[in-house]
């Protein structure tokens, strides 16, 4: 079981306090949304969650394990940004294949993992293609099967479709929703629309001033 606990969290950037004793779970197999104003925390938390910031109080479990003191790496989860965070000088085959060919795995393998997943996301075929030549429902896309392809135990959504159309968002909402059933992985979806939460969520929790 792979469930999200976050207790008693807090984190300051100077005076500032971003998250003030936040204590959440988030459920295994499920999508979660954070949902909240800009400002909020909501992201802070998230980062926090991933390990990119350190809290200044208080603890993350992931999977019953208690995680703060562990770098990203180690705590076996999957981030997608809001802007994909794509590497333009590369492929999609080569954005998807980045954290596997850290992992050193062979070529034959990082080849087969990287198909599937473009299957997967509904991409076949676009191996060879540059992020530029993409259209951003196509680049969110690859932003996420180079999540999946390395297998995290827990998918990490900062605003995805933050930055597509209003008809491109409706779409690719659902897709991810249908995605993350079909893996069954938990996943904790951050957003500032109530509606698009409503929409995909199974657990709603909502942050403001920090709480």
């Amino acid at each position: 079981m792979v469930e999200v606990y976050v207790e008693n969290i807090t984190k300051k950037f100077g005076n500032v306090i971003a998250i003030n004793n936040v204590t959440q779970k988030f459920a295994d197999k499920a999508l979660s949304s954070i949902v909240g104003p800009s400002g909020c925390g909501k992201t802070t938390l998230l980062r926090v969650i991933a390990g990119l910031y350190d809290p200044d109080e208080g603890k993350v479990y992931i999977g019953g394990e208690d995680v703060t003191l562990k770098p990203t790496f180690k705590r076996e989860v999957g981030l997608v940004f809001q802007d994909y965070a794509l590497f333009p000088h590369m492929t999609v085959y080569e954005n998807i294949a980045y954290g596997l060919k850290i992992k050193k795995l062979p070529k034959r393998e990082i080849d087969k993992k990287v198909k599937e997943a473009l299957e997967f996301v509904k991409l076949p075929g676009m191996e060879k293609r540059y992020p530029h030549q993409l259209s951003g429902g196509q680049q969110q896309r690859v932003a996420l099967a180079r999540t999946l392809v390395i297998e995290p135990k827990v998918l990490l959504l900062d605003e995805p479709l933050s930055n597509l159309d209003a008809q491109l968002r409706i779409a690719v909402r659902g897709e991810l929703k249908q995605i993350q059933k079909q893996l069954g992985i938990t996943t904790i979806y951050v957003t500032h629309d109530q509606i698009e939460a409503m929409s995909i969520s199974d657990y709603i929790a909502i942050m403001k001033d920090g709480k």
